[in-house]
């Protein structure tokens, strides 16, 4: 019984401690003029320096990248966590746009769709 106890919390301690690709948890968009800032909020079970959050982009829908934040150090302690990437170029007539967080480890995260309001 002791042994199955301490091997089911083992296994609930590996879930925990895995950390997934990061999530974007939420972005506010603004422009001035002809170029865009994002601030983008993401959320990753940072584990230190072998894996962490690493950046996300900006991309038409289409998949061109407008921009990327290079996101340069762990957050494991700040989560969720925000940065931003001003002056990004966004095509006329572009409705919406797609942010992509990405981590060391697995890669690209899930797209969030983002509806540029001018």
């Amino acid at each position: 019984m002791k042994r199955a106890i301490i091997a089911a919390a083992l296994s609930i301690l590996g879930t925990v401690s895995q950390a997934g690709t990061p999530v974007v948890v939420g972005v506010a968009a603004s422009h001035s003029g002809n170029s865009w800032r994002f601030d983008v909020s993401l959320r990753h079970a940072d584990e230190g320096w072998n894996h962490y959050a690493d950046g996300w982009g900006v991309y038409l829908e289409n998949g061109t990248e407008l921009g990327y934040r290079f996101l340069t150090h762990p957050h494991v302690n700040e989560q969720p966590f925000t940065r931003s990437l001003g002056n990004v170029k966004i095509p006329p007539g572009t409705g919406w746009v797609k942010i992509i967080p990405h981590d060391l480890v697995h890669g690209d995260g899930e797209a969030y769709l983002v509806e540029l309001k001018r």
